[in-house]
């Protein structure tokens, strides 16, 4: 299935802006079970510099500078991703089947083994995930026993989390610290996934941020309005042996077709769509608007989408433990 998505992000200055240099992270990742077909960029105003970078987490960054006077900076992502959910699935079985006990993970990650290390960058703080307080460490220990599986205790993690937590907009913003999110039991979709990898990292195993899309349909009879979506974000821990194994707490359910990945990283901040440092005074208004649409199937070009998907059947074997 073939997703096309708009998201454009702007800024609203008080004052002039008479320099300014950002990074935006719009270009979704090509992974082993989805495939960037497009993508284009519009930035409004014109751009002085521009280039493109792979950070340490493999995202896509795009780095501007803009010297031309502006109130009003506004950048606009367009792509077209496949995803593969049959690939998705086949991931999804690989890693029940070879997930091994918590206890057994905690022990193998105390010692070197060098298909883990890449992993063991997201055991550790970051700025806005700080390791869990005792009450947020006994909360998760009540789904990870020394003797339980991994991905059954994470599966469960996540249900807690859907069924204890209330999902409320404005309550938070994405510096609100996990303490207080976990203590008010509501928050966003980037409040619950930062929990969670604060949780999993307290608790001695490797969690990273994954930033991205979703599916979101309209009521039924109703036309979709464009512009209604919006980013969404989950979290993903890692199993020693198997590889990343995501979760959805907003929604209770394992991401598959409906997802769309962007990025991911140790934190919010590792793969925000856009920040940046302007020369100018007063205060700045954010607007975002995004849109997330399926094609119809009599839009896709199923001999592109065969050869697409027996390349990137090769790459998921591959790409498993990173």
């Amino acid at each position: 299935m073939i997703y096309t998505i708009y998201h454009k992000t702007s800024f609203h200055y008080q004052s002039i802006v008479n320099f300014s240099h950002n990074i935006a992270r719009l270009k979704p990742k090509d992974t082993a079970y989805q495939k960037l077909l497009e993508f284009t960029m519009e930035i409004e105003p014109k751009v002085s510099e521009s280039h493109e970078f792979v950070d340490m987490f493999g995202n896509t960054n795009t780095h501007m500078l803009i010297r031309e006077p502006h109130q009003l900076l506004s950048v606009t992502g367009k792509s077209r991703v496949e995803i593969f959910p049959n690939l998705i699935e086949q991931h999804i079985e690989f890693l029940k089947s070879n997930s091994i006990t918590y206890g057994a993970a905690v022990e193998r990650l105390s010692k070197f083994h060098a298909s883990d290390l890449s992993a063991k960058q997201f055991l550790f703080e970051s700025e806005l995930i700080p390791k869990g307080s005792d009450a947020i460490k006994e909360y998760v220990l009540e789904s990870f026993h020394k003797e339980r599986d991994l991905f059954e205790a994470a599966h469960e993690f996540m249900n807690r989390i859907f069924n204890d937590f209330k999902f409320l907009s404005g309550f938070s913003d994405i510096t609100t610290p996990v303490e207080t999110i976990f203590e008010a039991k509501k928050g966003v979709c980037q409040d619950f996934a930062q929990f969670a990898i604060s949780a999993l990292r307290t608790i001695g195993l490797p969690a990273k941020y994954m930033s991205g899309y979703i599916e979101t349909l309209p009521p039924e009879g109703e036309e979709k309005l464009f512009g209604v979506d919006a980013s969404h974000a989950w979290f993903a821990v890692y199993i020693p042996n198997a590889g990343w194994a995501e979760f959805d707490p907003t929604n209770n359910i394992i991401p598959k077709e409906q997802h769309i990945l962007l990025g991911s990283g140790r934190d919010y901040h590792d793969i925000s769509p856009l920040k940046g440092v302007v020369q100018s005074s007063g205060n700045s208004r954010l607007s975002v608007m995004v849109d997330v649409r399926r094609e119809k199937k009599d839009l896709i070009k199923e001999s592109a989408s065969g050869q697409t998907q027996m390349q990137m059947q090769s790459q998921m074997q591959n790409q498993s433990q990173q």
